[in-house]
């Protein structure tokens, strides 16, 4: 494996454990939510607060989440590879 494989390699299992992190806060928050209903209205003063900075933390692995994707050159339908830009093999 080329150093470059290997950089990429890190990249990506570091994009998925952030993927894995955001998932695990959403859930956490849905079950917050849920234990009221869904309702963040029924949620006391301390939840409330804990709510929050779950969201925020949830929101900054979103933002780190689709700044990786542009990195590694994520698109909507998956991977994009040099080859896909190459023209000369159009």
């Amino acid at each position: 494996m080329g150093e470059h494989d290997a950089d990429m390699l890190s990249q990506v299992q570091n994009y998925r454990n952030v993927v894995l992190r955001y998932e695990a806060l959403d859930e956490q928050i849905d079950r917050l939510l849920m234990a009221h209903n869904g309702n963040s209205d029924q949620l006391s003063a301390a939840e409330r607060a804990e709510y929050r900075q779950l969201a925020r933390q949830r929101d900054e692995l979103f933002n780190e989440m689709r700044f990786m994707e542009q990195v590694l050159s994520l698109g909507e339908d998956g991977w994009e590879t040099p080859l896909d830009h190459d023209e000369s093999r159009a």
